[in-house]
Order: structure tokens, then C-alpha cells, then sequence
């Protein structure tokens, strides 16, 4: 991969920021507020005192604390003139319009003009204790090399590139290049498969894809560019694919391909940043949803970069100097919020995690805390989960004292996990931030932080909403549940700057999910309780999406694969409560009449093709064969009355009546109850 960069080259990087840096600043003076200790952004606020007047204001005069802050924290070559132009009602979301400015010199540039020789990037690569270090001098040459590499080869402003490689210091790079030039990126996860990696690069018609000869995770080595050749028979729209090399092994290189660090050391190290408007996008990132066809999320430039800064400094009370360990992948929202974006917005020491939690043994985390001397760590709690039934030795082994916050992300944490991360892991002194937010809200919307620093936290529950975040509860019926002590689907009452724009090429879909089934309201598609003292608790998703193991998977896609089989009449697939994964995958398959197989070997084949066609990770843990599912007299599957069978909640069928068949439902149980058993013995 990428060497760090000659002094030479350092020289040149820091001259060329401090140059662009005088052309980007715009940075309006700070007036006095009682409240500036804390959020030095809300500075010029008048009247304000304390963290919960602070917190009311972002709600009743959000336009106000959001421009404040938007003057503050970014750089701006051109400032805004309207904060925001917003209707909920129409899908219609537009901030700071007016405004100027490129994000990679607010990552990288304006860091380099007063430290260069800071820690930007710690690359902890899967070898254990091989870990690389990039200064933003550093960084700011290589993503500068890589703009003009693309720019070279015809990428232009407004164009999308797909990003299909493992976490490690050339795919942030190429992130920012991206953002230099001007062109949007699709960072698409590198454990997909060929043909879902081909559906994203499709509908994102892109024409260029970075990618790395082979990936290395948890001591094995998958073969990325082998699987990008595979997808990209069915891209016609894909001209050129840059390849990286992660390992020492060589392989085929078509006349489409490109040797890409060869050719980046051919580049200058100045690259001229595009001055972009605030409401150009900036990455598209696909998402499953509860039909069949994943969503391609898009996300804009100031707000979205604003936000995810603004979250990762207060939720975990980062303060320079820190080392902020977040070990998703890229591939993923938190990757882009809080490994990659958040963190460099903030000029921090941002961990770039490569490996498992368990390679080569289950104290790689703790180990990874020791070395890199780690302040907030951000993990899923399936990892934890999974951790916690090795024992404490593997977290004592190792000394974690430079352990400030922890952070919980991807799904509810539950209580049993929360408390050992928070005694075993943190030592019983480390506040544990359960944070809840998703690919569509762009950064952290609901965290027990930040608060005051006694204010207390509750196992398992997200609680507090951020600045500028007004949630609310709804009954079935679409009006807002005022009371405490009450349960109703999650929604937003105003929009607020991180939140997404739109779906590409797709805006109706984008109104009819978010933002029709509550109107005026943005939809979040989650259940949540608030608490008699108003703290909110996520209870789970409300449509046909379930979460393994952090990873959200619309059902309708995995049923998609499986009815691709030409033995399946019909299927349906629901989630079930998975003891290190949060939910598992179960599948109801019916078979063709006539047709005769092993339903051992049908399994595995099944198997085969959803690892295949989405990913391992989405493929079912049970596979049920039924004679027939239960349906309504119109035809429609009672998906409520399989996850009841699945959770074993037979008390909890409810209404049966509207059913075509109720013998089929003791078909289903009787099923159940025979897999249950072959599986224990």
C-alpha cells in the first residue's frame, strides 16, 4: 500500500495548504456566551446558560444555532446566505444554500496549515502489531496524487466513483480525492458479492471503480479484484478500474485496469480543490430496504460534514489530542461518519481497523487499546456480545486506562452486554454512549451524551436526542403521543443538516418511505418506548428490515434470491433474537410440487446462492420447508404470525380470523418445533 510521503514532499503539501487555506477561511469572530466553555460554536448565542437551554434553543431556533455553528466549525470560501429551505412534507431538505467550500480541505488542509506533522490515519492493519501511521501532510499528498490521477483520466465533476476496497489509508484517500475534484463516491462494503457489487455500480452508473488487488481480514485473503472483474461484465457503463496492491500477490490486469500507486507517483502533489456548493452531493451509500431492491442514499456536502463533525466532537467528548478508535468498516455509514469524515473534520487521530475482534485471539480489541494508546473506542454489540462469552481474562490481559468513553452502534445494545462493556471493558469509569442513528439520518441523532457529565445513563437505552433534534412518537393512527411511559413509531419533527437528500435517480421512493406514512414527519421506520422521565429506548424495526449483526437486510432481498431457486414455489424470511448477532436470518421455503431433493443439499444450495448474490452474512441461519404458508383470504403471508413461531411466542399469535387456512399455522409450528429438535441433537 501507500509509504508515507519524503520531507520534501511534506514541504511542499503544507505551502500549497497554507495557500488554500487563506482562500477558504471564512470564519465569522466569536461574541461572548456563557455556554462557549462547552460549544465554543454557540459562542455568538445570546442568553443562553447551560447545556439544556442550549439544547432547547437548537429545537425552538434551530436556524439560529445551526448557522452559528455552520460559521464556526467549517471553512467556507464562499458563505451562505439561507440556513435552510426545508419541507418535510415534499421530501424537500436544502441547507446553508449559497455557501462554498470542498471537504477535503476542510479534512485535510486546513490541519496541515497549523500541524501537519499530526497523526491523521493509524492503520491497524490485520497483522497484529504492524500498525502504520499517516500525518495529515501525508494524507493531504496522497489524496491530493489520487485527484489529480483521476482528473487525468477524465473523472469530472459530478461524477460517481465506486469504491470497493478494504479499510486502510488508500480508500480514505480516494474518499477525498473524490471530494477534491468534485465527484461523488460509492463506497460499496468489500464483503458483497460480484452481483450485488454490480446492481450498485449499475444504478450508479458509474464509469470508474477503485479496488485493491486482494483484501486481508482475520488472517485470510479474499479476492477483491477477481470479484470486481466478475461484476463488472455486466457494467457497461464501467471504462476504467484503478487497483491498489494490499498484498504482494500479482494479478491479471486487463486493458481497462490501472496500476494505481504506479501511476500516482506520477502526479503532482498539488491538487486544485473544487469549489463545490453546499448542496452538491457528495457520496451516495446504498442501504437495504423492505422491498427488494437496495436504496442509494444520497448525502450533500456542508450539512452532512457539519453534522458528522458536530456529533463525533460532543457524543464522545473528543478533545484534541485524542485517539478515536471506531473499527467499522467503510463500507458502512458509521465508517464514513465516524472513522473517516467526523474525525478528520475535527483534525483527530482517527483508528483504521482491518481485522476481527477475535484474530488471532479475542483480545485484539484490548490489545489494538494498549498500543495505540486508544481515548474512545466505537464498536457493534454483536462484537461485544461475542467477546463477553470469551471471558474478562482477554480484556484484563491488556491495560485499557487510556479508556475515556465507549460508544455502542448498529443496533440496541442489551443490558447484560452494556454492563460488562461498561465494568469489565471501561473498568466501571468509562461512560458508555448506546448511540442510535442510521445511513438516512447521516450521523448520531439520539446518544445518552452529550449531557452533563453526572447526568445519568441507563443500560440499553440511546436516550437523550442531539442538538437540533426533535423526535416524536406516534400511535397508529398518525397522531403524536405527548405523554410519557409510551410506546409509537419513531419519527422527526424538523429536519436538521446531516439527514439524507434524496434516494438517487428515485425521489418519489424517497417521499413514499421517509415521508408519507407520517405527513410533516420524517419516518425513521423504528419503534421506540419513552421512558417516564422522557429517555428514549429503541424497540426495533417496524417494517420487513432486520439487522444482523449491525448490517441492515431488507427480507424482500433475501427472498428475492432464494425464489431465484428453481425447486422454491415461494418463500418468506423473518428475523429472530440471535444471542451474539442481535437477529439472525430464518427462512420459510415451499417447494415446487413434484419436486424431490435432499432438503440438506437444498439448503446448502440456498445458502450458497444469498452469499453469492448479497453477502455471507445475510444467509439464513434456520431454513424451514413448509407445505404452505399462512396467508389471508386476499393471499397476502402473515409474516407476524411466523416471527411468533420463530420466538417461540405462541401466546402471542393474535388474531387468526382474517387467516385462509389455520391448519397452516400448525403445520408451521409443528415444523418449527421438528427443526428445533434435529438442530439440538
Amino acid at each position: 500500500m501507500w509509504l508515507p510521503c519524503g520531507c520534501t514532499s511534506k514541504y511542499v503539501a503544507s505551502s500549497f495548504a497554507r495557500r488554500t487555506l487563506a482562500s477558504y477561511l471564512h470564519v465569522s469572530g466569536r461574541s461572548r456566551c456563557n455556554v462557549a466553555a462547552f460549544m465554543p460554536e454557540a459562542a455568538g448565542l445570546e442568553g443562553v446558560s447551560g447545556r439544556a437551554a442550549l439544547r432547547e434553543l437548537s429545537v425552538s431556533n434551530s436556524e439560529s444555532f445551526w448557522a452559528a455553528v455552520a460559521r464556526h466549525r467549517l471553512c467556507w470560501s464562499t458563505p451562505f446566505h439561507t440556513v435552510q429551505d426545508c419541507d418535510l412534507s415534499r421530501g424537500k431538505i436544502k441547507w446553508f444554500e449559497g455557501g462554498k467550500l470542498n471537504v477535503s480541505v476542510n479534512c485535510l488542509d486546513r490541519h496541515v496549515h497549523t500541524c501537519p506533522e499530526r497523526v491523521a490515519l493509524i492503520w491497524e492493519r490485520d497483522e497484529r502489531g504492524s500498525e502504520m501511521k499517516y500525518t495529515y501532510g501525508e494524507l493531504l499528498e496522497m489524496t491530493c496524487r489520487l485527484g489529480n490521477l483521476l482528473r487525468r483520466h477524465s473523472v469530472k465533476r459530478g461524477d460517481c466513483v465506486t469504491i470497493y476496497m478494504p479499510t486502510c489509508p488508500l480508500a480514505v484517500a480516494s474518499m477525498l480525492a473524490c471530494a477534491r475534484i468534485g465527484a461523488a463516491h460509492n463506497v460499496v462494503f468489500a464483503g458483497f458479492s460480484a452481483d450485488a457489487l454490480a446492481e450498485r455500480i449499475r444504478d450508479a452508473q458509474s464509469s470508474t471503480v477503485i479496488t485493491v488487488n486482494q483484501g486481508v481480514r482475520g488472517g485470510k485473503v479474499t479476492e477483491l479484484k477477481k470479484t470486481v472483474d466478475t461484476a463488472v461484465q455486466s457494467c457497461p457503463t464501467v471504462k476504467q478500474v484503478f487497483v491498489a496492491m494490499r498484498t504482494d500477490n500479482p494479478v491479471t490486469m486487463t486493458a481497462r485496469d490501472i496500476a494505481m500507486e504506479e501511476e500516482m507517483l506520477k502526479e503532482d502533489v498539488v491538487c486544485e480543490p473544487a469549489v463545490m456548493n453546499s448542496e452538491d452531493v457528495l457520496f451516495l451509500l446504498y442501504t437495504s430496504g423492505s422491498t427488494g431492491k437496495p436504496k442509494g442514499l444520497v448525502h450533500t456536502q456542508a450539512g452532512y460534514l457539519l453534522y458528522a463533525a458536530l456529533t463525533h466532537r460532543y457524543v464522545f467528548s473528543y478533545h484534541d489530542g485524542d485517539v478515536f478508535g471506531c473499527v467499522a468498516d467503510i463500507g458502512w455509514i458509521t465508517g464514513h461518519s465516524y472513522v473517516v469524515y467526523g474525525p478528520l473534520a475535527n483534525g483527530a487521530t482517527t483508528v483504521l481497523f482491518e481485522s476481527t475482534p477475535i484474530y488471532p485471539d479475542p483480545g485484539r480489541y484490548w490489545d489494538m487499546v494498549e498500543r495505540l494508546k486508544i481515548n474512545q473506542f466505537y464498536g457493534a454489540p454483536t462484537a461485544i456480545r461475542l467477546l463477553l462469552k470469551y471471558g474478562d481474562q482477554w480484556v484484563n490481559k491488556y491495560d485499557r486506562s487510556t479508556l475515556k468513553t465507549l460508544g455502542s452502534v448498529g443496533e440496541p445494545i442489551n443490558t447484560e452486554a452494556w454492563e460488562w462493556y461498561h465494568r469489565v471493558v471501561g473498568d466501571g469509569r468509562c461512560p458508555v454512549v448506546d448511540t442510535w442513528w442510521q445511513t438516512e439520518t447521516g450521523g448520531i441523532c439520539i446518544a445518552p451524551r452529550p449531557s452533563d457529565p453526572d447526568a445519568e445513563i441507563v443500560p440499553g437505552m440511546a436516550m437523550r436526542p442531539f442538538f437540533g433534534i426533535n423526535p416524536v412518537l406516534m400511535d397508529t393512527e398518525g397522531e403524536v403521543l405527548t405523554s410519557n411511559n409510551t410506546s409509537g413509531a419513531l419519527c422527526m419533527a424538523q429536519p436538521w443538516p446531516g439527514m439524507a437528500r434524496t434516494i438517487h435517480n428515485n425521489h418519489q421512493r424517497f417521499i413514499d418511505t421517509y415521508f408519507q406514512p407520517y405527513p410533516g414527519y420524517f419516518f425513521t421506520g423504528d419503534g421506540a418506548y419513552r421512558s417516564e422521565e422522557g429517555y428514549y429506548q429503541i424497540t426495533g424495526r417496524l417494517d420487513d428490515v432486520i439487522n444482523v449483526s449491525g448490517h441492515r437486510i431488507g427480507t424482500a432481498e433475501i427472498e428475492d434470491v432464494v425464489n431465484q431457486c428453481p425447486a422454491v414455489a415461494e418463500s418468506a424470511v423473518v428475523g429472530y433474537t440471535h444471542s451474539i448477532k442481535g437477529q439472525g436470518v430464518y427462512a420459510f421455503v415451499v417447494l415446487k410440487k413434484g419436486i424431490d431433493v435432499q432438503e440438506a443439499d437444498l439448503s446448502r444450495q440456498l445458502n450458497g446462492m444469498v452469499s453469492e448474490k448479497i453477502a455471507k452474512y445475510a444467509s439464513p441461519d434456520f431454513i424451514q420447508f413448509a407445505k404452505r404458508l399462512p396467508k389471508t383470504r386476499s393471499g397476502k403471508i402473515m409474516r407476524r404470525v411466523l416471527r411468533k413461531v420463530v420466538e417461540s411466542d405462541l401466546e402471542g399469535l393474535g388474531d387468526l380470523s382474517t387467516l385462509d387456512d389455520p391448519a397452516a399455522v400448525q403445520e408451521i409450528i409443528q415444523g418449527h418445533e421438528k427443526l428445533l429438535s434435529k438442530n439440538r441433537s
